[in-house]
């Protein structure tokens, strides 16, 4: 049996007949024989990894003792992922996907160097990860946290394998097979000018929600930290030399520079406690956060217009490595320290409306909460953005946009660790708001006690205690999620590492880790959401669908950046502590951008004839939609002040006119004014979001039907282009996939890279 599929060896248009070239895939039949092989070995491994994950689960939901051990929330999900990746993947690869590696991606046909660039398969995934994993996986478990650890861990962890990464799979597949479309876009194409332009618009709003609340993050990270505006601030300038050693000094050395990068990042690290403890240092780099806002808004502009060699790719590359390997470690640590976790299961906060940390029951409030990790609409986004346009072979799909959200999944479980495995009375004093703690020790001991929870009792000497172990004045009302992740993962790493000395290091570490982590996002997101307008422009006025036009590149980033900025400079004077009063409209937004990007999926796969297997796509999608219009229409109906946007905003505005000075939360007359505009700002735009999801869900639903109905495939797709050189689909060749890369060896490299291909047929779409 032939092993390999050749592709047509005649020349494409109007070039001089090839090279007799190797195939540029392995053959469909050997790649089935592979996947069922199955030996004696092989059996055991998987029994091994299904009895090992079905006893972490087991340990975790039912044995549940006076505490857990941290050890097997580490087992369930990595044994869920391996089990889901290699089956669950496959099987949506095969009856859903059908990729076809004899097929040129857009890397290849529109080669050009810049946007459509073919990158290495694990290159690749890194950068894509770097993309996706901004705070939500950081943020929203450390916020569930409130609820017990059982409820955000299952979600995590089936959420991912169900929804997310089916999501993140399907959209990048199908945005490669569209020539790298954007969301919005493809809604176009699909659902026609109704469905379409409602998810341009919601796509373009919601954009502006998410990365608002990624640099509000980072702001609350960072706000009164010395060290960490140092060390953060540092990363900026070792990345453009990063950019410009890989460009000018020493092209293609890419470990070389990887090296040198993580030297650097860590000399910033330990100089950043040094600069701190000098008088000059804390003077200069102790910011508030408003001014900390407006120098991450600059940020945010400055790098969504340089070349994207000069900061953003490095400043990827580098957070990738230090992303996955805090993760690894920090996973490392928890097998080797088995920190006991004291938190209930289901707390007592699960059946209740009115938690400390954040308003609303455990359902709809634990889903939207816990977006990213589980599922993220802003992942559609970056999968139809950047990714789609880098592709090497149409197989690489599944390990970039499966892979990837596993990945992420599995950062939100440690950051869940991480928050469960600190004192549960240190956990409430830092993530209640400042308007319910006071802002000082002795507040917090007393709200934190008042809230009346079994086995919690905090002193002050345990809070500053608590600050002075990991360096800073106060951890009091530290909310946003990524001070209570640093304080978990510092105490789990100094018993491992270095002991009590060591916790200010590797608290800061993590402060660092996390801004790195977000920044990413956040510059990456002002340049997809700038490729978005112009799109979006585009269509009215073509000027700005060229993306080498200088001024309409600036004019949209700066429309966009005004925008997220704005509501960044609303969540930061927010007396309610910002992060808790936006993060769940940037839930909701998130769920709800995420339900459109199933609906395009759900559209484009009927459009495809494959109507038995539309259930994949279906089940993540109805359980997005009822808990992403039950979660809004409680915001925007409920009477609860609390939960309710509208009802909180009509309580103060009375107050106001009542000539109140003070009222609840709100200490003066600025503070109810300032909860009054944004109560209006969340208020209206949550009505506008779901509105716009319901119709691109209705139109979708009513393609599909249509689809069924005619039952003739009516696609959207590039015209097919013969792919002309071969790559692996996953990170190890298999052995068919070695042999042809033998074959492909032996060959000139022009011949065997991508970028020969636009020779043969650049020009052939």
């Amino acid at each position: 049996m032939s092993t390999t599929v050749n592709p047509p060896s005649s020349g494409g248009s109007g070039s001089e007949p090839d090279m007799e070239l190797p195939p540029v895939a392995v053959d469909p039949e050997v790649l089935e024989e592979e996947h069922r092989r199955w030996t004696p070995a092989k059996i055991a491994l998987w029994v091994a990894i299904a009895l090992l994950g079905g006893v972490a689960w087991v340990m975790l939901a039912i044995v549940r003792g006076e505490t857990v051990n941290a050890i097997w929330f580490v087992m369930a999900a990595v044994c869920s992922y391996l089990i889901a990746y290699r089956f669950y993947s496959k099987f949506i690869e095969n009856k859903l996907v059908k990729p076809d590696d004899t097929r040129a991606t857009p890397a290849e046909y529109k080669a050009n160097g810049r946007d459509y660039l073919a990158t290495d398969r694990r290159v690749l995934y890194g950068h894509h990860f770097a993309a996706i994993a901004g705070a939500g996986p950081l943020v929203g478990p450390v916020l569930a946290a409130q609820m017990g650890y059982l409820p955000g861990t299952i979600w995590i962890i089936v959420g991912v394998i169900l929804a997310g990464a089916v999501q993140d799979y399907l959209v990048l597949f199908f945005s490669m097979r569209r020539g790298g479309r954007s969301l919005g876009q493809m809604a176009r194409d699909e659902l026609g000018p109704i469905g379409g332009w409602a998810a341009i618009i919601a796509t373009l709003t919601i954009m502006i929600i998410i990365v608002a609340i990624l640099a509000l993050v980072v702001v609350n990270a960072l706000g009164e930290s010395p060290w960490g505006v140092f060390s953060v601030g540092m990363t900026i300038p070792i990345a453009i030399f990063m950019g410009l050693y890989l460009r000018y000094i020493r092209p293609g050395k890419v470990m070389e520079i990887s090296v040198i990068g993580f030297a650097l990042l860590m000399l910033a690290i330990v100089a950043g406690g040094w600069v701190a403890e000098t008088s000059w240092g804390a003077e200069l780099f102790t910011l508030d956060r408003t001014t900390l806002a407006w120098f991450v808004i600059l940020y945010g502009f400055i790098a969504a217009v340089l070349p994207v060699w000069l900061l953003l790719s490095p400043r990827d590359y580098l957070s990738t490595f230090m992303k996955v390997g805090v993760i690894v470690l920090l996973a490392l640590a928890i097998v080797v320290v088995r920190p006991e976790i004291t938190v209930p299961a289901v707390s007592e906060f699960a059946g209740r409306s009115d938690g400390p940390v954040f308003s609303g029951s455990l359902f709809p409030f634990l889903f939207v909460t816990i977006a990213c990790g589980a599922l993220s609409g802003f992942h559609a986004l970056i999968a139809s953005g950047t990714t789609p346009k880098m592709v090497e072979k149409e197989r690489q799909t599944r390990m970039i946009g499966y892979g990837g959200m596993l990945m992420e999944s599995f950062v939100a479980i440690m950051a869940l660790v991480a928050a469960i495995s600190i004192d549960r009375g240190i956990y409430f004093a830092m993530n209640s708001s400042a308007a319910v703690t006071g802002g000082t020790v002795e507040g917090a001991v007393a709200w934190v006690n008042s809230l009346g929870l079994t086995g919690v009792h905090v002193t002050p000497e345990l809070l500053q205690g608590t600050a002075d172990a990991v360096g800073e004045e106060t951890v009091v009302s530290r909310t946003g999620g990524a001070p209570t992740l640093a304080v978990g993962l510092a105490h789990i790493m100094q018993q491992w590492f270095g002991g009590a000395s060591m916790m200010s290091f590797w608290y800061h570490f993590a402060i660092m880790f996390e801004a790195l982590f977000i920044l990413t996002a956040v510059d990456a997101g002002t340049r997809v959401a700038r490729f978005m307008l112009q799109d979006s422009l585009g269509n009215a006025f073509p000027r700005f669908a060229d993306t080498n036009w200088r001024l309409g590149t600036w004019l949209t980033t700066a429309i966009m950046v005004a925008g997220w900025g704005s509501i960044l400079i609303l969540g930061v004077t927010d007396p309610l502590g910002g992060i808790n009063t936006f993060f769940p409209l940037f839930g909701i937004a998130n769920q709800l951008l995420a339900a459109i990007a199933l609906s395009v999926c759900l559209a484009i796969a009927a459009s495809r004839g494959s109507f038995k297997y539309l259930w994949i796509i279906i089940v993540p999608l109805a359980f997005d939609l009822v808990v992403t219009v039950v979660g809004s229409y409680q915001k925007i109906f409920s009477s609860e002040p609390a939960v309710g946007y509208w009802a909180n905003h009509f309580t103060f505005r009375d107050a106001l006119a009542a000539g109140e000075t003070s009222h609840g939360t709100a200490q003066s007359v600025e503070a109810m004014e300032a909860v009054v505009r944004n109560t209006a700002v969340q208020g209206t735009l949550s009505i506008v979001f779901v509105v716009l999801a319901l119709v691109v869900a209705v139109t979708a639903i009513l393609r599909t039907i249509q689809c069924f109905r005619q039952r003739t495939p009516e696609v959207h797709e590039d015209p097919f282009v013969d792919s002309r050189f071969f790559a692996p689909a996953g990170f190890l060749p298999t052995a068919a996939e070695k042999d042809l890369e033998k074959q492909w060896a032996k060959l000139p490299l022009e011949v065997r890279t991508p970028g020969a291909a636009q020779g043969h047929h650049g020009h052939g779409h």
